[in-house]
């Protein structure tokens, strides 16, 4: 999960924040009109304007993407597909995209023998996040049924990767969609005490966390996402494909920012809304998670999850972090071909 800043950091954001945004309100008759502009301007040379426009971004970025698009609620939805054949549906993390599952192997290899479809979530990568919604992960969930409504995709094996996995259980559980199974990797399924969520919380608050994001410089966006990488990789080194093609600019852009401090933000309660609902789960659930993961704990979290889900299978990955679609994925492959066997989508109540 990524982006993600220091508790000084943030600290240090918000306090410049709240005096940028203080000083932009201060009235003009407090001093001269030329004076009161110049006061809301920042150290860096932005004007007001400029930072009024940052705090209204929403839009996708600009610039080619790797896959097609497919409008939806009156949102341009971003996604890859790739093969042929039975359905599986794969959901990224916070702060990444569908483009890291093409990235890491997995998509293409899928490919070869079913249809994959990979959806960019509201606000990452090249999926805008509109702001008249709270996009929860059961939000989520229902958009990306509609979405897979207009893709004709029927009876699809779910894939969720990390903050992915909570709409996936959304999805799940929300009984909208038949569903082939889930596979859920190094997935966040009760609510905990987290330093991450605690950060986000001002971050994603509407009007003061555009201008807290904003104060963030581009070079510093990006040691911070280099940072990031470091630590979701964990114990593994980040590997040179994704240091090499991952759009790190789309994953600092003002969009997937916001989205990614919102997520974080709401994660818990999304945890929280969930959690009763799991042991009425009746379809078959393969989880997979690393002993190694620096960002999630797996006992806390996936084995837990595993006990409440009957019929569940847990696969415990020695030495393997966060990033399980990377450094694991022959035993991805291996928990999504088991799940896709003739008869295996079935399971008795």
């Amino acid at each position: 999960m990524f982006p993600f800043v220091t508790r000084r950091g943030t600290k240090r954001i918000v306090r410049r924040a709240a005096s940028r945004i203080a000083k932009a309100l201060t009235p003009a008759g407090s001093g001269t009109r030329k004076a009161a502009r110049s006061s809301a301007a920042p150290s860096g040379g932005s004007t007001l304007a400029e930072m009024r426009a940052k705090m209204r971004a929403g839009a996708a970025p600009e610039g080619p993407a790797p896959g097609r698009f497919v409008e939806v609620d009156g949102v341009r939805v971003h996604y890859i597909a790739r093969g042929k054949g039975r359905p599986v549906v794969l959901i990224h993390g916070n702060g990444t995209m569908a483009e890291d599952f093409v990235l890491c192997g997995l998509l293409d290899r899928l490919a070869a023998r079913y249809r994959v479809i990979a959806v960019d979530r509201p606000g990452f990568g090249h999926s805008p996040r509109p702001r008249h919604r709270l996009w929860t992960a059961a939000v989520q969930a229902g958009f990306l049924d509609r979405v897979l409504t207009r893709l004709k995709v029927e009876n699809p094996l779910v894939v969720g990767h990390s903050w992915g996995t909570l709409v996936a259980l959304a999805l799940a559980t929300g009984g909208s969609r038949e569903l082939r199974g889930l596979v859920l990797l190094s997935g966040y399924f009760y609510p905990s005490r987290r330093a991450d969520v605690t950060l986000s919380a001002p971050l994603a608050l509407p009007g003061f966390g555009d201008a807290a994001r904003s104060l963030i410089p581009r070079a510093m966006g990006r040691a911070l996402a280099a940072q990031s990488f470091r630590h979701v990789f964990r114990p593994q080194p980040v590997p040179a494909r994704f240091t090499a093609r991952f759009p790190v600019e789309i994953a600092t852009g003002a969009t997937q920012m916001r989205a990614a401090t919102e997520d974080a933000a709401t994660m818990n309660n999304a945890a929280a809304v969930m959690e009763h609902r799991y042991r009425r789960l009746r379809m078959p659930v393969a989880i997979l998670a690393g002993d190694a993961d620096a960002v999630v704990e797996a006992e806390e979290q996936s084995v837990r999850l595993h006990r409440e889900i009957a019929g569940s299978t847990l696969k415990r990955l020695p030495g393997i972090g966060h990033m399980t679609h990377y450094a694991a994925r022959l035993q991805v492959e291996r928990a999504i071909d088991g799940l896709m066997k003739p008869g295996a989508g079935t399971r008795t109540p």
